[in-house]
């Protein structure tokens, strides 16, 4: 057994996650340009600091998740949620369950809720966001953030949703109360289930093929007959019929009933 797959195994004893169902080239790499910033010369030895330091593996954790997030980021695909598939989504129903998965620092959820707000009273949303990082999981909660994270976000929104001060921007104190924050991991927990619209982007794309294959066929249990799921713009289903889906619009993929 090689000095990574010893680490990945010590690592799944330790946290429960699961390195051998992301991609291993680009994991590997991923870690190996921490453990050589840190001065570890193998796995073996990282991992001895990790057991020991919380620090250090709570930065462990940060590096391993992706944690790249913006408002509306790939803006046309949003466009297409917000004059297509929710005008559809609240025709059928006055209520609407969504879950944002694999949140990061919470621009997607935000941006979910944003969107609703023009359309439906937000309480009758209810909206789960979830990540497998407990400081990214913080850091959403707060709702702050850059000037880059909100360059896709339209200047009336902007103006109408975000408090500005010390160069940062926050996000209105009502989005924060629609939006339940939870741990969750996406390759080991079990997945809650009722849902309208499960957003899932640019997170999949790190896991291996028969890793996605499961989380697609959860996903699918998780919705309602008719609900939508919405995946990244590198993230095509192929053979969506698969997991009970049936293409909507790029991207945009609806259980059949």
């Amino acid at each position: 057994m090689s000095d990574y797959q010893t680490f990945t195994k010590s690592i799944k004893e330790k946290t429960g996650i699961d390195l051998n169902l992301y991609k291993e080239v680009q994991m590997k790499r991923r870690l190996t340009s921490l453990r050589d910033k840190k001065g570890f010369k193998d796995f073996s030895s990282y991992f001895n600091a990790l057991a020991s330091d919380q620090e250090l593996l709570s930065e462990f954790l940060d590096k391993m998740t992706i944690n790249v997030s913006e408002f509306f980021r790939n803006s046309a695909r949003w466009k297409v949620l917000e004059k297509k598939i929710l005008p559809e989504l609240l025709k059928r129903q006055s209520h609407l369950k969504v879950w944002s998965a694999a949140c990061s620092t919470g621009d997607e959820p935000y941006t979910i809720a944003m969107m609703l707000s023009e359309h439906i009273d937000l309480s009758k949303v209810s909206i789960l966001a979830t990540d497998i990082d407990d400081k990214i999981l913080e850091r959403a909660q707060k709702g702050i953030y850059t000037e880059r994270a909100l360059k896709e976000v339209p200047k009336s929104l902007k103006d109408k949703y975000f408090t500005y001060e010390n160069s940062l921007y926050t996000i209105d104190a009502r989005f924060k109360k629609a939006i339940t924050f939870k741990k969750h991991n996406l390759l080991s927990d079990p997945y809650p289930s009722g849902f309208d619209l499960i957003v899932c982007r640019n997170v999949l794309i790190y896991f291996t093929e028969e890793a996605k294959t499961e989380i697609y066929h959860k996903f699918s249990r998780s919705l309602n007959n008719n609900g939508v799921f919405f995946v990244g713009s590198t993230e095509q289903i192929f053979s969506p019929e698969s997991y009970n889906f049936r293409v909507l619009d790029t991207f945009f993929y609806q259980k059949n009933d």
